[in-house]
């Protein structure tokens, strides 16, 4: 089991991770979302032993991993670590780097390069040299390569940030599936909310280097405890009370997610459109009530101008 427990970072005196605590066991998913400098990629340093804390501590089957300042060479033995520039071999063939961390001995080694390149969809690329090709496929050739002697945990960070969408879930699909089958315990720090929602075990949300939320994927995406969170995961509307139901008098605001404002029959919600997004199998309506804009789906474009009106679900209510 990993545990991460209360620990705290800070660069030049500025705080970047605050008592930041949680576990997992093999063969979990553990995703990392938040905003562009709050403390994912620090986070997964840290763990991996790249950098030193003085509060707080990172432990191993109840071993505490002791950091760069106790190793003359950082890191630990049973994990791996892909940042976001990839360490491969520009002038070898894609083969030559995914066997580049398993021993020449093994008699399984040419297997488990041709499996690793299945899993990554790289075969017809196996001969080609690191420098020919794109950057979606050097990522490619990366994950490979880092999971290719099967350690216990693995750490991503943002590891399909230069792939394709057409391959990107294709690809997805295989290396989680191929991670469970192994037991091996992933923890992705990542901007894309596929990659959280359809294939997370927990998702953790950080903001300003403190988890604001920890959840399972269900749980954070139907009960986000904030803007902030629900934002990662969907367009939301932040509609005040008063905008629902004129006599409130509530100032309280509700959060609702695009799909969960539908079209009604009868005079509910009043509101005037303001735009329509083609998005392929719905249109994304922007509208507007009194002084609140909101977004909803439709099966249809709807005309700028355009009077409607619309229900949301009792229970978001």
């Amino acid at each position: 089991m990993l545990k991460v427990s209360e620990v705290s970072f800070a660069y030049d005196k500025k705080e970047v991770l605050k008592n930041i605590s949680f576990t997992a066991i093999k063969g979990d998913y553990i995703a990392i979302v938040g905003e562009s400098g709050c403390g994912k990629s620090t986070l997964l340093e840290i763990i991996y032993g790249l950098l030193h804390i003085e509060k707080g501590a990172v432990y191993w089957n109840n071993e505490k991993l002791l950091g760069p300042n106790y190793y003359l060479i950082p890191g630990e033995d049973f994990m791996k670590y892909l940042p976001q520039d990839f360490d491969l071999m520009p002038y070898t063939t894609v083969e030559e780097n995914i066997g580049k961390n398993l021993s020449i001995l093994d008699e399984n080694r040419q297997q488990r390069i041709d499996e690793l390149l299945e899993v990554v969809d790289m075969v017809e690329f196996k001969n080609r040299k690191v420098k020919k090709l794109s950057g979606g496929q050097k990522q490619r050739v990366a994950l490979a390569k880092v999971i290719a002697k099967e350690p216990e945990v693995l750490l991503l960070d943002e590891p399909f940030s230069h792939i394709d969408n057409f391959r990107k879930n294709k690809l997805r699909r295989n290396l989680f599936k191929y991670l469970k089958l192994k037991n091996i315990l992933c923890i992705v720090a990542t901007h894309d909310s596929t990659d959280a929602l359809s294939f997370a075990d927990e998702i953790l949300v950080i903001k300003n280097g403190e988890i604001v939320a920890k959840n399972s994927p269900e749980n954070i995406y139907y009960e986000p405890k904030s803007t902030y969170v629900a934002s990662f995961f969907n367009e939301i509307n932040e509609i005040p009370l008063s905008e629902l139901k004129p006599s409130s008098k509530s100032k309280k605001k509700i959060l609702v997610y695009p799909n969960e404002i539908k079209f009604s029959d009868i005079l509910e919600i009043k509101a005037t459109v303001t735009s329509s997004y083609f998005k392929g199998s719905y249109y994304l309506i922007e509208a507007v009530l009194t002084n609140t804009t909101i977004y909803f789906e439709h099966s249809s474009n709807l005309n700028e101008g355009e009077k409607i009106y619309l229900k949301i679900k009792k229970a978001q209510l």
